[in-house]
């Protein structure tokens, strides 16, 4: 039996978790779930990341404390995450005793090692609030392009980045007032002492996913850079020890709440745990960590160095998943697809969320989409029409003609032990969080159950005299099969599991649970176990999303803007007829360009990043979505054409210098290539 720690992202108190949340907290469950029924000890605990400016900020806006502020969220968030199944053995808040104790440990122990520096930071400083301002706290003019309105850190016109203290005329979004320069000293955690440690610790067999150790390269090829882990007051967090008004920066404390949430949980509910059997540098049991593949470099760079530091063990592996996306697009509030887990909840079962996941999921780093249309179908074809509709064929039988008791013998050994059999590769499937693969298995035991009822007839049979015992075998077989298919399921639907598990009147519902084939076995009377989802209510789900959605614009100040921040403006209205003249076409710069890198974008699902060279001094940086069609591998060295003169575009991910021409049918997107003997820098005519 493993012994084995499993941890979540911890989610922030500033806000309500949503679809786009629960894939990485469901992925965690369903695995927790399947290693307990292959007979593991596993302990799962999480807690909410509770510090930080916006929490503090978002208290002030309430009115509130900002322990007010977080007990609030921490119980809407428990509520919901009870309502989803993902049932934690302890969920904790990183606003606690331990959390700080142990971060002002690990600080220390790396201070001691030599790992800290101090030096100081000229930053600017709102002297109404009597605090430093992070970018998006910073409006002003741009330097470049004199475009007003722009925040502390790029121009959504131009696209130039600069730094804040080059904006002209800024202004505080906080409070109006104009900042000022002021340095201070920060405190500084020395990545750079760990840089071949990190490299070593990043490719260690099963440690991270290739895609993510291969990304990480990048940083190592770069040159890690000390990490700066203060803040100054006012700031809502631990304060750094022997540095008055100096705090941790969040995500110092925030990957030491997995140790403290353990450690809480031993105190109160599991004495017989030890926190250095986990934790201790030599320890052989086992810690996961389930995260987004948006905060990967905070777990594989920052927290393992830290860990190293203080002479703690590190992690034994990093789960990462992707983003979710509905409908094939990002989540929208216009569109009722930004769906709050509240909203969820009102409208629809939750295990038809976990089911649908658990059929996309692999161990793979990709992102997900929710297709409402699809999710309607799976969850009706798979499991109503398939897995449920296998009991009510049968049991009806069993309770009405055969005293609720199942056959005395097997009548088809060979075909129930396959199902039993089976168990094997799907237990193998679930540990390697092959989730989709589990699934396909199992939904093909459930045609094979179906065939096999459909083939036998037991409602045709029982109509005939002197059948009765045939009724009674091939029910009993098919009740055996279901047995089979709920076991397998358990671990992603665990209330139906529950159900089922009461009906058949079992002690148990491991996976060794399964080899023991049920003959002369008395059963409950059947119900209902699961409905059909109706569209309507998906529809109404939708609706609902975009009216609990509205009251954003009552939102704090400071969230309101960092909204506005993010929307996308909406596209221009262009008359399909509309054609160009051929003077407008001739303003256009075509140049051969060589892709000298192209590496995946974090975070996009169609995104490449192409470094390219078109004959000028400093190569260019341009974003193109054509990740459907090449790997990065595929395109190194490639000449391509690009559009040479096109204004920067500032994109989420960074600035995007130009465009690389492609073309499609609608099964894929080709780049545009020039012919044999070009060279970068020539000109397209």
């Amino acid at each position: 039996m493993r012994k084995i720690l499993v941890t979540n992202a911890l989610p922030y108190a500033n806000g309500p978790i949503h679809m786009g949340h629960l894939l990485g907290y469901i992925q965690a469950d369903i695995w927790v779930r399947a290693m307990r029924a292959m007979g593991h000890d596993v302990t799962y605990v999480c807690a909410d990341d509770a510090h930080g400016t916006a929490i503090m900020l978002r208290a002030e806006a309430n009115g509130i404390s900002p322990e007010a502020q977080i007990a609030n969220v921490q119980k809407e968030h428990i509520r919901d995450f009870d309502g989803f199944g993902v049932h934690f053995d302890h969920y904790d808040s990183t606003n606690s005793d331990e959390n700080k104790a142990r971060s002002e440990e690990i600080y220390i122990k790396n201070r001691e090692a030599g790992n800290i520096a101090i030096r100081p930071v000229t930053q600017l400083f709102d002297p109404e609030k009597g605090m430093f301002l992070s970018d998006r706290f910073i409006k002003g003019t741009c330097p470049k392009c004199k475009s007003e309105d722009q925040y502390g850190d790029a121009c959504e016109v131009c696209g130039t980045t600069y730094n804040a203290t080059e904006l002209l005329d800024p202004r505080s979004t906080l409070s109006g007032a104009t900042p000022v320069e002021k340095s201070s000293d920060h405190y500084f955690f020395k990545l750079p002492n760990f840089a071949e440690y990190l490299q070593k610790w990043t490719r260690d067999q099963g440690r991270l996913p290739v895609s993510i150790a291969n990304k990480l390269d990048e940083w190592f090829d770069a040159g890690l850079s000390d990490w700066d882990i203060s803040r100054d007051a006012p700031y809502f967090g631990f304060e750094i020890p022997d540095a008055p008004n100096k705090y941790f920066y969040v995500w110092v404390d925030a990957p030491i709440g997995y140790m403290s949430s353990f450690e809480n949980y031993i105190k109160t509910k599991r004495p017989d745990l030890s926190f250095d059997d986990f934790w201790k540098k030599d320890s052989q049991n086992e810690v996961y960590h389930f995260i987004g593949k948006d905060i990967v470099y905070f777990h594989a760079l920052f927290w393992p160095a830290m860990l190293e530091g203080a002479n703690y063990r590190t992690p034994s592996g990093l789960f990462v998943n992707g983003f979710l996306t509905v409908n094939g697009q990002k989540m929208s509030k216009s569109r009722g697809t930004f769906i709050k887990a509240e909203t969820y909840l009102q409208h629809l079962n939750p295990e038809y969320l976990r089911y649908y996941f658990a059929s996309k999921l692999s161990d793979k780093v990709e992102d997900s989409d929710l297709n409402l249309d699809d999710f309607v179908q799976k969850v009706n074809s798979d499991l109503v029409g398939k897995v449920v509709n296998i009991a009510s064929r049968c049991a009806k039988f069993i309770n009405s003609n055969f005293n609720n008791t199942l056959s005395s013998t097997c009548a088809e050994p060979e075909l129930v032990q396959s199902f039993i059999d089976a168990g094997d590769s799907i237990a193998k499937a679930y540990e390697a969080r092959e989730f989709s693969a589990a699934i396909r298995e199992i939904m093909a035991l459930a045609d094979r159950a179906n065939q096999y009822i459909d083939e036998k007839k037991p409602w045709a049979l029982a109509k005939q005299e002197g059948q009765e015992q045939q009724v009674h075998d091939v029910c009993s077989v098919g009740i055996n099969l279901f047995r089979q298919l709920a076991v397998y399921l358990s671990p992603v639907l665990p209330t139906l599991a529950a159900q089922v598990q009461a009906f058949l009147q079992l002690e148990s519902f491991g996976f060794e649970s399964r080899k023991q084939i049920l003959v002369a076995h008395e059963i409950a009377q059947f119900q209902p176990l699961m409905q059909r989802v109706d569209p309507k209510a998906v529809t109404a789900m939708v609706d609902a999303s975009k009216d609990s959605l509205a009251a954003a614009a009552e939102a704090p100040k400071v969230e309101k803007k960092k909204e506005k921040k993010a929307e996308k403006k909406p596209e221009p209205k262009v008359d399909e007829a509309e054609i160009i003249g051929i003077e407008d076409f001739m303003k256009v710069d075509l140049r051969v360009a060589q892709v000298l890198e192209a590496t995946i974008v974090e975070g996009s699902d169609k995104l490449l990043q192409l470094t390219l060279d078109i004959g000028e001094a400093e190569p260019r940086n341009v974003f193109s979505g054509i990740r459907g069609s090449y790997a990065p591998e595929d395109l190194k060295g490639k000449l391509v054409v690009m559009v040479a003169n096109l204004a920067p575009r500032k994109m989420r991910f960074g600035i995007s210098n130009g465009m690389v021409l492609a073309a499609g049918n609608g099964e894929g997107v080709w780049v545009i290539s020039p012919e044999s003997g070009a060279k970068a820098g020539d000109k397209v005519s």
